[in-house]
């Protein structure tokens, strides 16, 4: 028998906390063309019952849970027969990510990916982490449990995942700083005036990445580079000082390394997800990908540009939140949440997610985070500030 990913002839036993989402189909897709490799334990997702029916069956997967109790007798007669257990509601989802499996996907969109991502890494398992919120609420406390219970954390972020492939974890002290790249998104060139008549539509398109509407709309703000920003931070332990963001169209260099002899060490690749997936799937090996290969002649040039924080505020947010600490990343990921769906329902503007962003930060009073408790009060304050806000700018 071939060795597997795991360096075994046994299969990686993974679970995969959001799998019908556009990061959980690209970890199937995987999957799918190597099925002897790996057992998958368990899958979450929050409404979709048909298609979460549909890959726990493929997959004969052992576990499912859907997030949304009103879906459970749906998903329970869908799955009548198979023997396959079915759970529902948040500590449905919980239980699917403490389930005994190697590796754990962890790509449910936004603070709700907070406990059951905890879950895993609680008992010690390699979790790729594709929900930048989760370090940005409560970075300290989850990097805190990582070191205590030896769980490896990898990033799936296409930037983050550049940066742990040519970051010298064993010579931190010789790295200058961290590159991030960000594609622009679909507004990338447009003046701010222009920003302020922007529909759903047109933010969740972005140029270059499949992706979910709420990351898109976060791409069309940057809040996404700002939310990577404070990810950063954590995952690689360099102040904000040390963390720069360039502008990079092409989405070909997903971000680079400086290090103190003048080198920069970059990652490349063709605008993919399941790059960094399957790097993560088989880490610490690597595994064949269907992503397109980087043809550098057919592109033929790569462009940078500073990214501009007057037309793009929630960059300097982002940045003013890493700096004040303690419950401000919070209150920004929480607010920019409510702001994001408040847009994406056509109850504000797309220049008021950054605005309402702003005034739910200046509203709420920086706190220590000592637990999750402070979490979840800081998150609930600043969902409730960002909410009335939006209420208010809806009716303007």
């Amino acid at each position: 028998m071939a060795v597997g990913v795991n360096g075994t002839t046994t299969p990686r036993t993974v679970t995969i906390l959001g799998s019908t989402g556009s990061v959980g189909c690209s970890t199937i897709d995987l999957i799918r063309r190597d099925p002897s490799a790996f057992a998958v334990e368990a899958l979450t997702a929050n409404r979709d019952v048909e298609k979460l029916a549909a890959q726990a069956v493929e997959l004969g997967a052992r576990f499912v849970a859907i997030g949304d109790d009103s879906r459970y007798a749906a998903l329970k007669e869908r799955l009548a027969g198979t023997g396959i257990e079915v759970a529902a509601g948040a500590q449905g989802v919980v239980e699917a990510a403490a389930r005994s499996a190697d590796w754990v996907m962890a790509a449910i969109v936004g603070a709700a990916g907070l406990a059951p991502t905890l879950a895993a890494i609680r008992r010690g398992a390699v979790v790729a982490l594709a929900n930048k919120e989760v370090l940005v609420c409560a970075g300290d406390l989850v990097t805190a449990e990582v070191r205590r219970s030896g769980a490896t954390l990898l990033p799936v972020d296409s930037e983050h995942n550049a940066i742990f492939q040519v970051f010298d974890f064993d010579r931190i002290d010789a790295v200058e700083k961290i590159i991030l790249t960000a594609s622009g998104g679909p507004f990338r060139s447009l003046e701010r005036q222009a920003m302020s008549g922007m529909t759903p539509a047109q933010a969740v398109k972005h140029p270059n990445w499949s992706m979910g509407a709420k990351i898109s709309v976060d791409s069309a703000t940057m809040m996404n580079k700002g939310l990577e920003l404070i990810e950063a931070k954590h995952l690689f332990g360099l102040p904000e000082s040390r963390i720069d963001i360039v502008v990079h169209p092409q989405s070909v260099i997903h971000s680079l390394v400086a290090y103190i002899d003048g080198s920069v060490l970059a990652q490349l690749g063709s605008p993919d997800m399941r790059t960094p997936i399957a790097y993560t799937l088989a880490w610490p090996r690597r595994m064949a990908s269907p992503s397109p290969r980087l043809d550098l002649a057919a592109i033929a040039q790569l462009t940078f540009e500073a990214p501009d924080p007057v037309r793009f505020p929630a960059l300097r947010l982002a940045r003013e939140a890493l700096i004040a600490g303690g419950s401000a990343p919070t209150v920004l990921n929480a607010a920019n949440e409510v702001a994001v769906q408040a847009f994406l329902d056509q109850q504000i503007g797309f220049l008021d997610i950054a605005a309402i962003v702003e005034e739910s930060l200046a509203e709420i009073a920086v706190a220590p985070i000592d637990s999750l408790d402070d979490v979840h009060n800081f998150d609930k304050r600043a969902r409730d500030s960002a909410a009335r806000l939006a209420g208010l700018a809806g009716r303007a």
